[in-house]
Formats: structure tokens, C-alpha cells, sequence
């Protein structure tokens, strides 16, 4: 039996062999194929399996078939998949997955806690709950933000701990257990915090409960700003994958990252800041062309818009309108002096008047005029805020205390509210402001020394913003007027920003003292015009708050802690404000809200003090400090004077 076996073997043998042969033919057709559709390093891998596979065959038959499926299938699948990640690049690493949407990553999560607690401490004014949850949420997620990119920085510095799921597990309950602890305690914290405040500026204090309201909210701001982060991840690891076609995968994420970044700022810029301007620039023209209920047509003719005006009542927009028809009468004035007063002058012009600024500014000029401004005791240039708008405290208050020997001049450069204002054209209202200067002043410049009006300047806000453009800095100022009175400046002015950094040394970023106070004083009360002893003419007052978020609001707070955060704070400031990155910058941002609607002295509500300033920068003469008293109860007895 034994040798009638042996003759079969060669058979079986050649069977095996035929075998394996017909299936390594099988898979090299196959890699072959692959490698056509990769035209490339795949064909190499391809080739290298079916070379390995034909000498497997000739050696060890038992191997043959399992040998053949892993090389060759397997390459066939791998060449697959990279074609299919456009991928071309073999020794590429896979792109990594996005994580899910529901996912948290944990350091981005502590962060996020840690962002929490600091958006609940104090800040310059107190917050409605509503605007505390939309400062907690953006701080929130800003900070899960922060904690992924630093961990993804360390990453790939090589710092990775490589740790075990029992320890990841435990750091997630430890998380759970602080989120437990440090979400009511900063809530609790927060609202004595909002309750010291409100207290500081004359507010009375509101239910800590109804603040828990900001919670919840804040959380769903949250989710949805991180959601948007990660939509943008996404994005640029879509761009990545398809530019990995044609660049190494390096370039191709950076070329995916700064593209998605790109595409959110043109949406941003050209899509998002464009719809809202828009909406609102037509609702805020409709509001300018809409009548004013109790605001009439003046009838005298030191009035632009009366019927011996230049200009037409209806093209004054309706802050115009308000503003020629406002202020003291005849008789209000005689009832406060005792002695004769003369009928204040006030020209104004509209956009409607032309689209060239300048031109608008000459109607004013020849408003002035034929009013008989450059004939009076005070002539100030006033620039207006966004949609046109005059204090009426600082003008009345001027009008009082020279009883009506005044002219005002003002121009409408826009019809927007300043906030919108400003993100529409920064460089608008400077334009206004020395377009409406130079005017007048090349006017008044011609009169006789002897017959020329004190000459003054002020505006506010927005308003104080555009009026600084006129003058290079204090020097200029002071050589081209006789008294300045700039309320509530913004953080990015200049002048203001160069005289505020070229301070005397010791004094403070909120309240500065420059050249020892000779013709410039910083003040937040009437107290602060002497504290520094006499002072020469011409004199310019900065009147500001320390509770002021539009003065003290600066990108800068996102990464820099300001000196008047790290000076002592003003008695008005609550003491428990710290400076924190990102945070403190969206603190102040939702401050500026309602910062006008705060008690007179704080915030962005400037009333009383221009009585006290107007009387230390231009007082008539023989006027003197109870005078000064008597008028600021008489214009506070007048109610607010913000229209």
C-alpha cells in the first residue's frame, strides 16, 4: 500500500501548486487593478504581495492561501481607502475622526467651569439676568475653547500623559464634583457681588432668585457657541481632506484651518455685520423721519427750522428737531438770573441738507449767521452722536449760566445709533467733527479780537469721539479754543488715549493729571475741578466715570489688565473687580447696555457735572462758587434733561 501511495503524492503536490498559483493570479489581477487606480506607490505594494505570494506557493503550501489573502486583499482595501480619503500619500497618518457633538473634551470642560465662576464676579455696573446669562454663556464657551486648543498645543509639543481609562474616569467625576460645587457657589458669590454694586451706584438690589434664570440660559448660549466651533472644525477638516489631494497633509490642514477661518470672518463681515446694519439703518431712518410727540416747529428766528430758516423744519431728522426746538426759554432764563436774557441761538443741519459733509457744515455756518451767533458771549461747536443727538445737559447748562448770550452749533452725520454708527464707518463721525469745526473756525478766525465770542468745544460719547479729531492734542486745543468739555469719552479716541498715556507719574489711568492740571483737568466730581489748586485759561475738562464702561472698554482687556484695574479702585467701583483674560472684556461689553440708564454720576449718564465744568471752563464774569450751586439745583429741580 505504501508504494502505491507514493505515485499520488506528486499529484496532490502539483494540485496544491496549481492551485495556489491560479489564486496568487487571482490576487495579483486584483493588486494589479488597485495599483491602475492609484498610478502609483500602491502599484509597488501591489507588487511586492504578488512577488511574496508566487514564492510562498513554490515553498510552503500551507501558507499559501492565508499569505495571499492578507498581503494582496489587504493592500487592495488600504489602496481603496486612501483613494476614497484623497489621500495619496501612503505614509500619511489617517485623518483623525471628529469627535460626536455631544462629546465633551475634558480640558476644554475645566476650562469652561473655571470661565463660569469668573464671569459671576463683579464687574463695572450691575446686570440684568439676561445680560449676565449672555456674558456667562459667551465666557463659557470661550473657555472650553481655550482649554482644547492649549491641550492640542501640548499635544503636539509631545506633552500627551497616555492615561489609563480608570484615571480618565476618575478626572471626569472629579470634574462632575467641582461643576456641583462651583456652579452655586459662583452663582451665590455673583449675586452679593451684583447686590454691593447696585448698591455703589444708588440702585436698589434685586431677588437673587431671579438671576438664577441666567443659569439655564447661559448654558444653551454656551452649547450653541461650541457647537458653531466645532461646525468650523469640521469645515476646515473637510477643506484639509480634499487639499491633501495636492499638498502634503501638514500644508493641506493648515490651508483647511485658515480657510474655515477665513469663511467665518467674510460671513461675519460681509454677511452677519451687513444684514444687521441694514436692518437697522432702515429702521433707524424711519425713526429720524418720523414727527416727535410735543416737539414743534420753533418760531424765533435764533432757531434753525423756523420759517426764516435756511434750512427746512422736516430735513432736520428728528433728533435735530428736538434739539432747536429744546432748551430754556426767554422766560425760564429771566426766572433763574433775575436780569434781562436773550433768546439762545441754535443752528443745526441734517443729512437731508447735501451728502457732503462739508456742505452741511457750511449750511450750519450760514445758519449761525443770519441767527447772530458769532455776535454772542459763547459760541460752542458741539458734534453730535451717531444719529445726530445732543445732550441737552451740557446745552442747557452752557445757556443758563450766560442767560442765553449763546450760540450751539451741530450737524447730523449719520442716522444711526452710535453703536451702529461706529461699526458702520469709524472715520464718519471724525469727519463730522472737523468738517463742523473748521468751518466755524475759519469764520470766527476773521472776527476783531475784540469782537469774537469765547469759543468752545464739547461733545459726548460718540460725539466727544468725532470732536477730538479736530486737534492733533492738548497744544492744539488749547491754541485754537477757549474752553473744551469732552464727556464720556470712548477708550479709542485721540487725543484722548496719548494724553491719558503721557499722564504725570503717580497719578491714575481713571482720573490723570497732566502738566500738574495747568489748562487739563480728568474729573468724575465737581470736587476733582480744584482738588489740584488753580488753573489757567484755556481750560479743558475730560468729565468720565469710573463706572463708565464706554470709557474704559477696549479689545485690549481681552489679554491685558488695564491700570485702572490694577490701581486702586474709585470708591464708586465695587472693590472685589479683578481683571480676568476674555472675561473681563465681555464683563464690561455687556455693561455698556444699559449704562445710560444709570443714576446720574454713574456709568454713561452725565447730568449735573456740566453744570460745575461749564462754570470752571468759560464762567461769566463775577460768577462765582455759590452761584455755581445754585444753578445745579436749579437744573437738577428740571428733571433729566436726556431726550
Amino acid at each position: 500500500m505504501t508504494t502505491e501511495q507514493r505515485p499520488a503524492a506528486p499529484a496532490a503536490s502539483g494540485l496544491v501548486a496549481s492551485d495556489a498559483s491560479g489564486s496568487a493570479a487571482r490576487d495579483a489581477s486584483a493588486a494589479a487593478a488597485a495599483s491602475r487606480a492609484l498610478n502609483g506607490t500602491d502599484a509597488d505594494l501591489a507588487a511586492v504581495g504578488a512577488g511574496s505570494t508566487a514564492r510562498a506557493a513554490s515553498s510552503d503550501p500551507a501558507t499559501v492561501e492565508d499569505l495571499g489573502t492578507i498581503t494582496l486583499g489587504e493592500a487592495a482595501r488600504q489602496s481603496w481607502r486612501r483613494w476614497a480619503s484623497h489621500i495619496n500619500d501612503p505614509r500619511l497618518p489617517p485623518v483623525p475622526k471628529t469627535p460626536h457633538w455631544w462629546s465633551l473634551h475634558g480640558v476644554g470642560a475645566w476650562f469652561g467651569v473655571l470661565f463660569y465662576s469668573w464671569s459671576m464676579s463683579a464687574s463695572l455696573l450691575p446686570r440684568p439676568w439676561y445680560l449676565q446669562a449672555l456674558a456667562t454663556g459667551i465666557c463659557v464657551a470661550l473657555g472650553y475653547g481655550v482649554g482644547v486648543t492649549l491641550a492640542t498645543l501640548l499635544r503636539r509639543l509631545g506633552f500627551s500623559p497616555d492615561w489609563k481609562a480608570s484615571r480618565r474616569r476618575w478626572a471626569w467625576i472629579l470634574l462632575a464634583v467641582v461643576t456641583v460645587v462651583i456652579v452655586p457657589l459662583a452663582f451665590f458669590l455673583g449675586g452679593h457681588a451684583q447686590t454691593v454694586t447696585q448698591e455703589l451706584v444708588g440702585l436698589p438690589s434685586e431677588s437673587r432668585w431671579f438671576h438664577a434664570l441666567a443659569i439655564p440660559v447661559a448654558g444653551l448660549v454656551a452649547v450653541a457657541l461650541i457647537g458653531l466651533f466645532r461646525a468650523l472644525i469640521q469645515l476646515g477638516k473637510i477643506v484639509a481632506r480634499f487639499g491633501s489631494r495636492f499638498v502634503p497633509a501638514l500644508p493641506a490642514k493648515v490651508f483647511g484651518t485658515v480657510t474655515a477661518v477665513v469663511l467665518a470672518v467674510v460671513l461675519v463681515q460681509d454677511g452677519v455685520l451687513p444684514a444687521v446694519l441694514a436692518v437697522g439703518g432702515r429702521a433707524a431712518a424711519a425713526t429720524d423721519r418720523a414727527d416727535v410727540p410735543g416737539v414743534e416747529q420753533p418760531a424765533d428766528r435764533e432757531r434753525t427750522g423756523s420759517p426764516e430758516s435756511l434750512v427746512d423744519w422736516d430735513g432736520l431728522g428728528r433728533n435735530g428737531k428736538v434739539f432747536v426746538a429744546g432748551g430754556p426759554t426767554v422766560e425760564d432764563l429771566e426766572a433763574f438770573s433775575g436780569e434781562p436774557a436773550m433768546t439762545p441761538v441754535r443752528a443745526y443741519a441734517g443729512l437731508e441738507t447735501s451728502d457732503d459733509l462739508r456742505e452741511v457744515a457750511a449750511m450750519v455756518v450760514a445758519e449761525l449767521e443770519r441767527e447772530g451767533g458769532f455776535g454772542r458771549e459763547v459760541l460752542a461747536v458741539a458734534t453730535t452722536t451717531g444719529s445726530g443727538w445732543v445732550n441737552e445737559a451740557p446745552s442747557t447748562s452752557l445757556e443758563y449760566l450766560h442767560n442765553g448770550d449763546t450760540a450751539i452749533a451741530a450737524m447730523q452725520y449719520s442716522y444711526l445709533p452710535s453703536p451702529l454708527a461706529f461699526l458702520a464707518d469709524r472715520g464718519t463721525p471724525q469727519e463730522a467733527g472737523r468738517a463742523l469745526f473748521e468751518a466755524v473756525y475759519a469764520v470766527w478766525e476773521q472776527l476783531p479780537e475784540g469782537d469774537r465770542p469765547s469759543l468752545v468745544v464739547f461733545g459726548e460719547s460718540l460725539g466727544s469721539y468725532g470732536g477730538q479729531a479736530a486737534f492733533s492734542g492738548v497744544d492744539d486745543m488749547a491754541a485754537r479754543v477757549d474752553g473744551a468739555l469732552w464727556i464720556g469719552t470712548p477708550n479709542f479716541t485721540e487725543p484722548w488715549g496719548r494724553i491719558t498715556e503721557g499722564r504725570d507719574a503717580g497719578s491714575p489711568e481713571r482720573l490723570p493729571v497732566v502738566d500738574g492740571g495747568e489748562h487739563v483737568r480728568f474729573v468724575d466730581t465737581p470736587e476733582a475741578l480744584t482738588a489740584l489748586g488753580p488753573w489757567e485759561a484755556p481750560r479743558i475738562v475730560y468729565l468720565q466715570h469710573a463706572t463708565d464702561p464706554v470709557v474704559w472698554w477696549s479689545p485690549d482687556l481681552i489679554l491685558q489688565q488695564p491700570d485702572w484695574l490694577r490701581e486702586d479702585l474709585a470708591p464708586s467701583v465695587n472693590p472685589d473687580m479683578q481683571w480676568y483674560p476674555f472675561v473681563t472684556f465681555w464683563q464690561v461689553t455687556v455693561d455698556m447696555a444699559f449704562s445710560i440708564d444709570m443714576p446720574d454720576g454713574y456709568g454713561h449718564n452725565y447730568e449735573l457735572g456740566t453744570v460745575d465744568s461749564w462754570a470752571a471752563i468759560v464762567p461769566p464774569e463775577g460768577w462765582t462758587e455759590s452761584d455755581t450751586t445754585a444753578l445745579r439745583e436749579w437744573v437738577a429741580a428740571l428733571g433729566p434733561q436726556r431726550s
